[in-house]
């Protein structure tokens, strides 16, 4: 169960990692039809005519979320023919929401639902006035769809029923599948609507404390896999504003740009999403900790595995890299991350920050500082002073407790991770791997050789019972562990760390692991 829940949370990553991109054009369009920035941005000139349909244009992501998340975990989540399960959740996304407004066109007034465009509670999807279930609604049905897509699409038909073979027939089972999810969604969503309004009103309520209490369990879950299921409703689900505050955040952000009120004001929600504060100022105390602490003589090896952890955790806000290098090695300091990670976050909104900085310093500057830095620049001034005086207890309280507890974090011991140079890891390559063919050894795309490698050592392609990724790991179910090599072999195949538990373990692989995962897949069809 935990592993059907870690694949799944993991599977958010897919559409989340888009939503970035979106934000830089959105950015840039506030800005550009800023008028003290711009002064011939005057409403009507063609100027803003031109820009204005861009703007319009970068919303598409942010207006079409629960589509999104529909279309994209069975990506990540079919086992096989991803591709064809996207299709089949597509429709059966479509079929339910269907059958939703043809039950409520009929019965809404039994169920007491005023079917009206612009009521709350309602959405229009494809041409049709629907519950607005939000991004559960979209998870539902993509997860029973590649549920049925995973038993059945290669379930042999007899000869004369062979057109029905593949996702034909897991339309067809989906289809009244999808008109029960409709009918119980009609039944119990309206009431969970009004207990969602209630629940927003209390977190709102709940001031700094409640930012710290998000904040510290997002962190703090990340070991497990399961942080996806605390910032997913808030960030992209209805349980602090409709439609999620990523959402909301992205369709106010020219209002908030024009206004001279405090950003807590205008956004109070902003406050659950200042856990990118711990991301930029905090990995980086950490990382400058982690060097210092490092011996003489490794501190050369370990700045080259440093620099382009930290980096990717300020730039983009995925923190797995650098966390991953600590997190197995000491755990003790992942709490502390955790608390410290809360504590600035806290601070920085009971002093008035607010606003998207859940990612890393590009939605920072394009989402945050740019459109809104004419009027709340003194709030961005407060939030790097705050963010870089955290850096430096980050710093401090790290190397204290490495040196105090005498903590093995890279660079303190002799088998520390090893970073390998582009011919290391071509003659290892040829030296492990006797049995590929010569044509696998002479290439020189090392995504291909990191996949062969990763398969060689999880026992081979028969031993792999399930391979899924998130952000920066690939995740594994194996069928017989002791034939899994040790860490050192993934290592010296340009893995960070491995994570072992019984049949799963987790390879860090970075930011090409969507690449390394795909790769891996054609190998084991």
């Amino acid at each position: 169960m935990r592993n059907t829940i870690q694949r799944f949370g993991a599977a958010m990553f897919v559409p989340v990692l888009l939503f970035p991109c979106a934000g830089i054009l959105l950015g840039l369009t506030v800005v550009l039809l800023n008028p003290h920035l711009f002064p011939f941005a005057v409403e009507g000139s063609t100027y803003v005519k031109i820009v204005s349909i861009f703007q319009k244009a970068s919303l598409v992501l942010f207006q079409n979320m629960p589509m999104l998340f529909a279309l994209g975990l069975p990506i990540a989540l079919a086992k096989k023919a991803s591709g064809r399960a996207v299709l089949a959740a597509f429709i059966s996304y479509l079929t339910f929401n269907y059958f939703i407004a043809g039950i409520l066109d009929i019965w809404s007034e039994q169920l007491g639902i005023n079917y009206q465009v612009g009521q709350t509670g309602l959405i229009e999807i494809s041409g049709v006035l629907t519950l607005d279930t939000s991004i559960v609604g979209s998870i539902m049905t993509a997860a029973f769809t590649v549920w049925i897509h995973n038993r059945y699409f290669d379930l042999r038909l007899p000869e004369w029923a062979n057109v029905f073979t593949g996702t034909p027939l897991i339309v067809i089972i989906c289809f009244p599948l999808m008109l029960v999810l409709a009918v119980l969604t009609v039944l119990v969503w309206p009431p969970i609507q009004n207990g969602i309004q209630s629940l927003q009103i209390f977190i709102l309520n709940s001031g700094a404390f409640g930012v710290w209490l998000f904040t510290f369990l997002e962190r703090i879950l990340i070991p497990t896999g399961l942080h996806h299921f605390v910032y997913g409703p808030i960030y992209f689900g209805p349980i602090v504003t409709d439609g999620g505050t990523v959402n909301y955040w992205i369709s106010h952000i020219s209002e908030f740009a024009n206004s001279t009120k405090s950003l807590t004001e205008l956004f109070p929600q902003g406050g659950f999403m200042l856990i990118g504060m711990g991301k930029v100022f905090g990995c980086s105390g950490i990382s400058m900790a982690i060097y210092a602490t490092a011996k003489p003589e490794n501190k050369k090896m370990v700045l080259g595995l440093l620099i382009g952890a930290t980096v990717t955790a300020v730039l983009t806000g995925i923190t797995e890299p650098i966390e991953f290098t600590f997190l197995f090695i000491a755990p003790m300091l992942f709490v502390v991350h955790a608390f410290l990670a809360a504590s600035m976050a806290a601070i920085m909104y009971m002093l008035g920050v607010s606003g998207n900085f859940y990612s890393g310093i590009i939605d920072f500057i394009f989402q945050n500082w740019l459109p809104l830095g004419a009027n709340h620049w003194m709030a961005y001034v407060i939030q790097v002073t705050i963010g870089l005086t955290f850096t430096a207890i980050y710093f401090f309280v790290f190397k204290f407790l490495i040196l105090k507890f005498n903590l093995m974090t890279p660079g303190r011991s002799d088998t520390n991770i090893k970073l390998f140079t582009k011919s290391d890891y071509k003659n290892s390559k040829k030296n492990k791997l006797t049995n590929q063919s010569d044509t696998e050894f002479e290439t020189n795309d090392l995504i291909i050789q990191q996949a062969i490698a990763f398969i060689e050592g999880l026992g081979g392609k028969e031993n792999i019972r399930q391979l899924t990724n998130c952000a920066t790991r690939l995740r594994i179910e194996v069928s017989n562990p002791e034939l899994v090599q040790e860490v050192a072999y993934f290592q010296s195949y340009g893995a960070i760390n491995v994570v072992y538990k019984g049949q799963s373990l987790q390879i860090i692989v970075g930011l090409t692991v969507p690449q390394v995962r795909e790769e891996m897949s054609t190998r084991l069809k």
